[in-house]
């Protein structure tokens, strides 16, 4: 992506990404959303580039081939090839598979993982349409990848699984008892 910010539909809402090892691209990342202090999400093309930058256990594989592609992202240990800046300086690393194609194909024309926050400013709602994304960030990103209003417009679940126990960080439209129930089961 040679340092450009782009706006792209995701299976859940319309998401801002650059390269993540693009350190100064994704500075500009962070100054564009305005005062995030958290660590960034890693969208991949598929399970094996995930681990390219992630940790995959037993369990967290058994729960990501049940629901990826799709809305559950999974925190796990990262790997030091990933810049400290994605990671808000963490040791860990929340990724998915998105199931949008528009989504995939970027990930993959970038290498296979693509930083996937959302389109929006910090504390303001993330934005079903391109439309809405480029009202927020405007000239600042590079390209819009417009593919018309998204009907979902909710985030991804977010589950912890770098701990003992497992931990809900968000609700979004996967269930988390059922990511729970399956994890579970495989340990």
């Amino acid at each position: 992506m040679g340092g450009g910010l782009v706006v792209f539909p995701t299976d859940t809402v319309y998401g801002l990404g650059c390269d993540p090892f693009n350190v100064d691209a994704v500075r500009r990342l962070l100054r564009l959303k305005g005062g995030r202090e958290k660590a960034l999400p890693v969208l991949a093309g598929c399970l094996g580039d995930v681990e390219r930058v992630a940790v995959v256990s037993g369990g967290a594989r058994r729960v990501a081939e049940r629901f990826w592609p799709g809305a559950l992202t999974l925190v796990l240990p990262k790997r030091g090839v990933l810049p400290a800046v994605v990671t808000s300086g963490l040791d860990s690393v929340g990724v998915r598979v998105p199931n949008h194609d528009v989504a995939l194909k970027l990930a993959r024309l970038c290498g296979g993982l693509l930083v996937g926050t959302s389109a929006n400013k910090s504390r303001i709602k993330p934005v079903a349409s391109a439309a809405e994304a480029f009202e927020q960030l405007g000239d600042d990103v590079d390209i819009v990848l417009d593919d018309g209003v998204f009907v979902l417009g909710v985030s991804s679940t977010v589950i912890d699984l770098t701990g003992e126990e497992s931990k809900v960080l968000r609700v979004g439209s996967v269930n988390p008892e059922e990511v729970l129930k399956i994890f579970e089961e495989s340990i």
